[in-house]
């Protein structure tokens, strides 16, 4: 839990009382690689804190291709947030794609109640969810307006140790190509580079 309070200590006051009532809510789990935290189709009222590892959410479209939504490292959340917040079921799967750690909440059970009793928390909340949603329109946007190439560039920004932990066609779902795309995009980033 050391880790959960370090990150949350950099956004607020962490008081006794905050670590208390969050040790009261969460528990630290080790996963393993292969295991799955959220099916599609079922109720969810549990968020993920990464500690360590790698995780990620994918959907399936109606051709049964698989589509990569999120990566979850060190310090990410991830969950199905669709489904918690609009109280359906899910429609994504959670994987541990490497022996991963996680601090596991109750949305219903704990989250509601910690945003009761300390506002503070509920703010640092907020602001995780405006930093989330600009984040999806700013990938919505790169979708739409970069190169494969660029895109891929980007990702390895943005992740740079994701490559020890996925998989090819998990990088490749996610950024909407295929595999040999993927291939060939690596290939000519190589040629450059040994150049």
């Amino acid at each position: 839990m050391e880790k959960l309070f370090n990150y949350i200590s950099k956004r607020i006051e962490l008081t006794e009382d905050v670590k208390k009532f969050t040790q009261s809510i969460s528990t630290t789990k080790k996963i393993r690689k292969g295991d799955v935290l959220i099916r599609e189709n079922q109720n969810v009222n549990k968020t993920y804190f990464v500690l360590g590892g790698c995780l990620r959410s994918y959907v399936f479209d109606k051709s049964g291709k698989e589509h990569t939504l999120q990566f979850a490292l060190k310090n990410d959340w991830i969950s199905d947030y669709i489904a918690i917040f609009n109280n359906e079921k899910s429609n994504q799967t959670v994987e541990c794609i490497a022996d991963s750690t996680v601090v596991e909440t109750s949305v219903s059970e704990g989250i509601e109640n910690i945003f009761l009793r300390f506002p503070k928390i509920e703010s640092m909340h907020r602001k995780n969810l405006e930093r989330t949603i600009v984040s999806l329109q700013k990938r919505i946007l790169n979708q739409l307006q970069l190169t494969s190439i660029d895109r891929y560039y980007l990702f390895l920004k943005q992740h740079p140790e994701i490559e020890k932990y996925a998989q090819n066609y998990h990088i490749a779902s996610y950024l909407g190509i295929t595999q040999q795309s993927l291939s060939r995009i690596r290939a000519v980033s190589y040629t450059h580079l040994t150049l």
